[in-house]
């Protein structure tokens, strides 16, 4: 028995997201279903995150468990032979049986892009955004979620847990080829907890604010994650603009 990892790469645009499910095409049957075809086993793929219906990977991480002759780095080439052009393996090798790709992350790295002009090539690659924001008031917002904090008002309800804290270890923005960038740095994420986080910034630092609804401020923001609270955060930013960048382990 072989337990083998695979580093992923997808645009996530015309998919249901990375798991399984009965209505919808997702990045997981996509890989189950090549390595079906290229060794006639099924077997069950463990991913190190379950991205969202039309989220994006640089470097997703999964893993399976399979007797089955092949070399480890000959999965990569085997399994993109039956892969549609937006799915893409990086990268295969053989990691220790006990090595789970999902529990035993310590860390994973996040982006999300916006557009500050429209497209026609990246509008399903980033949230194409009609609006003029001010940088600084994205850099103080994003000062204040590093650290740990109780990110519960960040994620959808019903995926909330007993334990919603996590630990941000960096974040940033930055304005690059008329995008505005943002990265982040974490042991754990929680489910549109990192779209949510976006959407609020966002709204902070809208200068063509809605005067007709009460807008977040940064003093709000701060309280927010600063208290233990019901409160959810009401913006969200749309999928297309997420990327799973990287995924880091103890044994790495």
């Amino acid at each position: 028995m072989k337990n083998i990892k695979l580093i992923i790469e997808y645009d996530g645009t015309n998919y249901s997201g990375w798991q399984s499910q009965n209505n919808g095409v997702t990045i997981q049957d996509k890989i189950q279903d090549a390595i079906f075809r290229t060794t006639g086993q099924q077997i069950n793929l463990t991913a190190a995150g379950r991205t969202d219906a039309g989220v994006h990977a640089l470097g997703q991480t999964a893993n399976f468990q399979i007797a089955h002759t092949i070399e480890p780095q000959k999965y990569k080439d085997a399994l993109n032979y039956y892969l549609p052009k937006d799915i893409r393996i990086v990268l295969s090798s053989e990691v220790e049986l006990d090595f789970h790709s999902r529990f035993d992350a310590v860390s994973k790295v996040y982006r999300y892009i916006i557009g500050l002009e429209k497209s026609a090539l990246y509008y399903n690659l980033r949230w194409e955004l009609a609006k003029e924001l001010e940088f600084c008031l994205l850099e103080k917002s994003v000062e204040i979620v590093i650290g740990e904090h109780d990110f519960a008002p960040f994620c959808v309800v019903t995926s909330r847990k007993e334990n919603n804290n996590c630990t941000i270890f960096s974040a940033s923005w930055k304005i690059e080829n008329g995008q505005a960038i943002f990265e982040i740095k974490g042991n754990r994420f929680l489910h549109s907890m990192i779209r949510s986080m976006v959407g609020a910034m966002v709204e902070i630092a809208s200068v063509n604010r809605d005067k007709t609804k009460q807008n977040l401020t940064l003093e709000r923001f701060r309280d927010i994650i600063e208290s233990s609270t019901d409160y959810r955060i009401a913006s969200m930013a749309p999928a297309q603009g997420l990327y799973l960048v990287s995924v880091e382990y103890k044994k790495e």
